[in-house]
């Protein structure tokens, strides 16, 4: 079966005067236009294309690959907006259209939007939707405390900034756990702090435990002190916002690690900062 979306791997079938007709297992067929079929291609020769629809609306392949697939989360920036909606660029010769009836308010050429992208049950048509919630997986949750997640930033909150987990889970981190400038459309790795009973989930950027968090930090206040011709005009009683600024840590994590550094003998402290160990 040719899956609309995604990527499949097909085999080339017969030439026409439009370019190279692929065909699956079950013989189902799918155009391969001229422009993106390779020079060295033979009849049952075997390729990986994205399958889209085309600006009739009909199947067709691409080597091409886009920034977002089928039931995938992620920001695309608007290009046109007509009579029947938003229409983004993901990448590929035509673009994706979000429906009037799909968007949250009205999208603006130049922004970029969070999307999700879905087969219309009506249609047949591959289309994006900004009305991403219905998406989320909210009763089987596949992740558990502690673990390394996929994320992708959303938009901020009055709590702190929203993610997609995994392409599959909505999380937060609080406001309180950010320590470096996020950006929407990012994406990165980071940890499962918590699973609450409602099953909503909070996520944080550095993986918990002591040693996981101090050991990193220890070496970034290192860094900043060889930098710094061995002294750091920081210490326990310098303004939160001060560490998290210049160090993109919290004071919290600051003093564990300046802690385990003393400890180690690498650093001793002074009025007013700390200094490195000759």
């Amino acid at each position: 079966m040719i899956e609309l979306g995604k990527f499949n791997t097909l085999f080339s079938n017969r030439i026409t005067e439009n370019g190279m007709y692929l065909r699956d297992e079950d013989d189902n067929e799918v155009l391969l236009p001229n422009k993106y079929v390779p020079e060295d291609m033979l009849i049952d020769d075997e390729i990986e294309v994205f399958v889209y629809n085309d600006s009739q609306d009909r199947p067709v392949a691409t080597t091409r690959k886009p920034r977002l697939m089928l039931n995938e989360f992620g920001y695309l920036k608007v290009v046109e907006v007509n009579a029947i909606g938003a229409f983004l660029d993901w990448g590929l010769e035509k673009d994706i259209l979000v429906p009037f009836r799909e968007q949250k308010m009205d999208m603006i050429v130049g922004r970029y939007y969070l999307v999700y992208i879905y087969v219309d049950d009506k249609t047949d048509r591959l289309v994006g939707t900004a009305k991403v919630r219905r998406y989320f997986e909210t009763e089987n949750i596949s992740v558990k405390e502690g673990e390394e997640v996929d994320l992708l930033i959303c938009e901020m909150s009055d709590l702190g900034v929203n993610v997609v987990i995994n392409n599959t889970h909505s999380g937060l981190i609080f406001k309180n756990l950010i320590h470096k400038p996020l950006i929407p459309g990012q994406r990165m790795k980071g940890y499962i702090k918590t699973i609450r009973p409602d099953n909503k989930i909070d996520v944080v950027l550095e993986k918990q435990g002591y040693q996981n968090i101090i050991e990193p930090n220890s070496k970034k206040i290192l860094e900043q002190l060889q930098l710094n011709n061995g002294f750091l005009q920081l210490n326990d009683k310098s303004d939160p916002a001060e560490i998290s600024e210049r160090l993109h840590m919290s004071k919290k994590t600051f003093k564990k690690a300046i802690g385990a550094l003393y400890k180690q003998r690498l650093i001793k402290l002074e009025n007013g900062g700390v200094r490195l160990v000759e």
